[in-house]
C-alpha cells in the first residue's frame, strides 16, 4: 500500500506542477521546464482526439467580458488562496493532536466533514485550474480527486484499526467531504443507490459534469469576447473598451498603406489583435521583442503577486508600464490627442474554409505570427512596423487563444 500511496502522492504533485505552469513561464526556469513538458503539449495538439487538451476554456490574455466571467476569474484567486490557507490549518491542527498524542482531529473543520484537507487541496486545485485554464488542467484535477477518494478511504481504514469504535462512531455522524445531511440527500439519487457502483458512477458523473462545463464556459466565453470582423480579417481587443475602436477605426487602420502591403501577402483568414503597446503578456500571442518575454526578467515574484491578487492590473495598468523603454517610439507619439495600439497579425491555418470568429478560434485552428504594427489610432499614423517570427516569446508552446 505504501508504493501505491506514493503513486498517488506522485500524480497529485504533477497535477500542481502543470497548474502551475502560468508560473513556472514566466521564471527563469521556464526553459528546463518545457524542455520536458512542452513535447507532451505538441504531442497532445497533434491529434484531433486530444488537441482539447492543450487548448483553454477561459480568457487569461482578454479582460473577462462580462460580471460572470469576471466572477469566476475572482474566484480561482479566492479559491486557490483560501483552500491552501485552509489545507495548512488543519495540517497543523493534525500534527498537533498527534505529537501531543491527543488522538484523532476531530474538532474545528473536522467537525463537518471528516477530510477538510482534501477538501481544501480540491478547493485550491480548482483555483489553480481557473488561473491556468487549460483543459488538460481541469482533466487531471478531476483524475487528483478521485486518487483523493481513494487516499481517504485508505486513511480512514488505519484510523478504525487505530482506533476503533471511537473513528466509527464519528464516521457515522460526519460525512466524508460534504456534511453528513447533504451527503444522505445525494446518495438518496437513484442511479447512486447500489453501494458498490456508487464511488465509480459518482466519479463519471463528476468527470461528466466538469469536463462538460468547461466546454460550455469556453463556447460562452468565445460567443462574447469583444470581435470585430470584416471578409477574411477578425479583430480581438483586449480590453473591452476598445471595440469601439474596432468598430470604428479598423477598416481605416487596415488600408494604411504599409499595412495593406502586408495584409494582402497572407493567404487565408487572418486575426488580429489589438492591443496597447505595453502590453505585457503579448509575447503570449507573438515574438514582438525581448521585453515580453517574461522569463527572461528578474520580476516574477511581483508578477504572481499581481496574478493571484489583482486579476485585472496587467489588463488596467500596473505591470502594463513596466517594461517603458526609452526612444522606443512606438511606445508613444508627440501627436495631441493620439490613442497608441499595438496590432500584431497572424495567419490562421484551420481545417474548414469559413472565415467566421467561431473558426478563427476554434481548438483545431493554428496560429501563425506573421508582423505588428504600431499605430495612433486617432490620427491615422504608423508609427512602427515590424515582421515576427511563426513562434511566440516561448517559441511553440501552446499558448492562450483569448
Amino acid at each position: 500500500m505504501t508504493r501505491t500511496r506514493s503513486l498517488f502522492g506522485g500524480v497529485i504533485v504533477l497535477y500542481f506542477i502543470i497548474a502551475l505552469e502560468v508560473l513556472i513561464m514566466i521564471s527563469p526556469f521556464a526553459a528546463f521546464f518545457y524542455a520536458t513538458f512542452n513535447p507532451v503539449l505538441l504531442w497532445l495538439a497533434q491529434w484531433p482526439a486530444t488537441r482539447w487538451l492543450a487548448a483553454f476554456f477561459l480568457p487569461h490574455m482578454v479582460l473577462p467580458p462580462g460580471l460572470f466571467l469576471k466572477t469566476i476569474r475572482v474566484a480561482g484567486s479566492v479559491l486557490f488562496v483560501g483552500g491552501t490557507a485552509i489545507f495548512l490549518v488543519c495540517a497543523g491542527q493534525v500534527y498537533f493532536h498527534k505529537f501531543l498524542h491527543r488522538g484523532p482531529a476531530l474538532g474545528g473543520l473536522y467537525r463537518w466533514v471528516r477530510h477538510p484537507q482534501y477538501l481544501a487541496l480540491g478547493a485550491a486545485g480548482l483555483g489553480l485550474a481557473i488561473l491556468w485554464p487549460r483543459f488538460l488542467t481541469i482533466v487531471l484535477w478531476v483524475v487528483m480527486l478521485g486518487l483523493y477518494y481513494l487516499l481517504a478511504r485508505d486513511e480512514e481504514r488505519r484510523m478504525v484499526n487505530q482506533f476503533g469504535d471511537e473513528y466509527r462512531r464519528y464516521m457515522a455522524g460526519t460525512g466524508m467531504f460534504i456534511p453528513r445531511g447533504l451527503e444522505r440527500s445525494v446518495d438518496g439519487l437513484p442511479f447512486l443507490r447500489s453501494r458498490a457502483l456508487r464511488p465509480l458512477l459518482g466519479f463519471v458523473l463528476f468527470a461528466a459534469l466538469t469536463v462538460g462545463g468547461a466546454f460550455a464556459l469556453r463556447s460562452y466565453t468565445v460567443a462574447r469576447l469583444p470581435l470585430w470582423s470584416q471578409g477574411r480579417v477578425t479583430a480581438m481587443a483586449i480590453l473591452p473598451a476598445d471595440l469601439i475602436m474596432l468598430e470604428h477605426r479598423m477598416p481605416a487602420l487596415l488600408e494604411i498603406p504599409e499595412v495593406r502591403s502586408r495584409l494582402d501577402q497572407i493567404a487565408g483568414p487572418v486575426l488580429v489583435y489589438l492591443i496597447p503597446p505595453q502590453y505585457v503578456m503579448q509575447g503570449m500571442i507573438a515574438d514582438t521583442g525581448p521585453q515580453w518575454r517574461l522569463y527572461e526578467h528578474h520580476q516574477t515574484l511581483a508578477m504572481i503577486t499581481d496574478w493571484i491578487f489583482h486579476p485585472f492590473r496587467h489588463l488596467q495598468g500596473g505591470h502594463m508600464m513596466m517594461h517603458h523603454h526609452a526612444g522606443d517610439t512606438s511606445e508613444t507619439s508627440s501627436t495631441p490627442g493620439a490613442v497608441v495600439r499595438r496590432l500584431i497579425f497572424l495567419r490562421i491555418d484551420a481545417p474548414q474554409s469559413s472565415n467566421g470568429p467561431g473558426l478563427m478560434l476554434g481548438i483545431n485552428t493554428v496560429r501563425v505570427p506573421q508582423f505588428f504594427a504600431d499605430v495612433d489610432v486617432h490620427n491615422l499614423v504608423l508609427l512602427d512596423i515590424h515582421s515576427l517570427g511563426s513562434g511566440t516569446g516561448w517559441g511553440h508552446v501552446p499558448t492562450p487563444m483569448f
